[in-house]
């Protein structure tokens, strides 16, 4: 029997209320053999329903290491982290030991090169512009992005009024394929969830969602890793820090990294649930 892969999806937030729409969306894309986790962080490290500013970034980065650490030695395979300013992406795949860290912009930006020569990101707010569109030029992408296309909503309010929520993201979208030539369109927010198959049906390009993007890539990664034993390096500037520097300084282990969990089971090829080891 495989050994069943195992991926958390962790929202780096201090609020639990989103974590049952990442759970639908696991449910209907995990690969039977993958048991997910889908978590936050614990609420005593800020309550935050987004990290829109660079300042709530600051404050749960230390909740997002903490967690990746804690997730690593629980065994997991892979981790997502479910915001599309990759939060801590770097900081985090230091001490990911040989779990693999992915995030939502490098994730769905790699999906969208292999689909397409050009690519438009839908954002919520102008504010976000700046930070995403740096990731693109650090991956090396920049050359093909069609532009970055605001709507004017913040993470909180995509699934406030679903109607209104599709409709800017279908004029965006229409703007970024008719005038500035996208051939593909990625939604620059994982709570853009449940709208990309609208968009396509009324665009007739691929959009793509970050926060399938992103699960299925770690998803993929924690194939791979079991398949092929490929694992994250240690070298050079993917150096982790020293065990007895961490254990001096203190602060990696102490209290919850977790707020609540859902988990979801891997399957055997008969249908009944199994868990990793």
């Amino acid at each position: 029997m495989t050994t069943p892969l195992k991926v958390m999806y962790l929202s780096p937030v201090g609020s639990a209320t989103a974590n049952p729409i990442f759970g639908d969306m696991v449910r209907d894309h995990k690969l039977p053999q993958t048991e997910v986790h889908i978590t936050s962080l614990p609420a005593d490290d800020g309550a935050f329903t987004h990290i829109e500013y660079r300042a709530y970034e600051a404050i749960v980065t230390r909740g997002i290491i903490r967690a990746t650490r804690a997730a690593a030695r629980e065994g997991f395979d892979a981790l997502a982290i479910g915001c599309f300013y990759d939060t801590a992406l770097h900081d985090a795949r230091e001490i990911s030991g040989e779990m693999i860290v992915t995030a939502p912009c490098v994730a769905s930006v790699e999906i969208a090169t292999s689909l397409a020569n050009r690519f438009g990101i839908i954002v919520g707010r102008r504010k976000w512009v700046d930070q995403m569109h740096a990731t693109v030029r650090d991956i090396g992408q920049e050359s093909r992005l069609a532009g970055f296309y605001h709507v004017g909503l913040g993470v909180n309010d995509f699934q406030t009024d679903h109607d209104h929520t599709n409709r800017l993201l279908v004029e965006a979208g229409r703007k970024a394929v008719e005038e500035d030539y996208a051939e593909a369109l990625i939604l620059g927010c994982t709570l853009e969830i449940g709208f990309y198959k609208e968009i396509e049906q009324e665009l007739g390009v691929p959009v793509i969602d970050p926060s399938i993007a992103v699960f299925k890539r770690a998803e993929y990664a924690a194939l791979l890793k079991q398949q092929c034993g490929w694992v994250p390096s240690r070298k050079w500037s993917c150096e982790a820090p020293p065990e007895e520097e961490i254990a001096r300084f203190g602060g990696f282990d102490e209290g919850e990294a977790f707020g609540d969990r859902i988990v979801i089971e891997a399957e055997t090829t008969d249908g009944a649930q199994i868990a990793a080891q």
